[in-house]
């Protein structure tokens, strides 16, 4: 059952239209039934190298081992058999199971052995983990990261499979270009994603962000703070210089695409057009527009 249920959870036919290489098709018929779960050893089992959850939370790990002190592993763990240790197998989904396991002092935990490929297992943990509502912003975009550089697919093919906006794993996939530091806030839940997002285009974004850890800023604090860094320290030029079919066509263009737009030109005919977007969105919006993307 439990299988069956990750099936429906994990391996939709959305993402793995998108994997020509991965046959998730039963092998079994109807004359050879799918293999009962078993019982093995916590220390028989190993975790999944590919496994995009790094941080499993203290708390939530004690709570579950606590219900499993009480009524033991109910949902077995999804295994393959280990590529390199005879009599050993790697978890393919049910890791914080596991983990849990050995804090209750239970030393035997239920498998239901799958034969996955390498492909397929990578696909399963990605999958389970993206679709668990406690999975960290930072740990997610890792998972979109992986199936990127390991299939191949762009974001608008995730996006579909994955049933998410183009615009969500676009936003966390730009988490990663954090610097270390502010990423480790971000993982140990001192930032939000929200705050994060916000420091993405900050010119002194672990600044930013041991000042938001310190004083408890909100995400609307660090938006306005990572703004006012970003500023370049030079007066405006007074719109006065400007001829009124120039500040007319900034008015057009700022109507159009819903964004401030400043022209500015220079005696030899050329010059610059500058638009100033808001927020990680409006950039988006941007970026589309320059791609040709309705």
């Amino acid at each position: 059952m439990a299988d069956k249920r990750l099936e429906r959870r994990g391996l939709g036919r959305g993402l793995s239209a998108l994997m020509a290489d991965v046959d998730l098709n039963p092998k079994e018929t109807s004359a050879v039934p799918r293999r009962a779960e078993q019982y093995v050893p916590v220390e028989r089992l190993e975790p999944n190298p590919d496994q995009p959850r790094r941080d499993f939370e203290p708390g939530a790990l004690e709570e579950l081992a606590a219900s499993i002190r009480e009524k033991g592993v109910i949902q077995p763990l999804i295994v393959r058999k280990h590529p390199a240790k005879p009599d050993h197998f790697e978890i393919v989904a049910g890791e914080r199971r596991w983990r849990a396991s050995q804090m209750a002092k239970v030393h035997e935990v239920p498998i239901i052995v799958r034969e996955f490929n390498d492909t397929e297992v990578l696909e399963v943990a990605i999958i389970e983990n993206i679709q668990r509502a406690d999975l960290n912003a930072l740990e997610e975009a890792l998972a979109y990261k992986q199936l990127m550089s390991r299939f191949g697919h762009t974001q608008e093919k995730l996006a579909e499979a994955l049933s998410k906006s183009r615009s969500h794993i676009a936003n966390l996939m730009r988490l990663l270009q954090l610097p270390d530091e502010v990423q480790g806030y971000l993982r140990e839940g001192k930032l939000s994603a929200g705050h994060a997002r916000a420091m993405i285009t900050a010119p002194d974004p672990v600044a930013l962000a041991r000042q938001t850890v310190a004083k408890t800023l909100s995400v609307r604090d660090v938006e306005r703070l990572a703004k006012k860094q970003a500023e370049p320290e030079r007066a405006p030029r007074p719109k006065s210089q400007k001829d009124a079919d120039t500040r007319a066509l900034e008015g057009d263009l700022s109507a159009t695409i819903g964004m401030k737009v400043s022209i500015e030109h220079t005696n030899s005919g050329a010059g610059r057009l500058t638009v100033n977007y808001g927020d990680l969105e409006q950039l988006d919006k941007i970026c589309q527009l320059l791609s040709g993307i309705e």
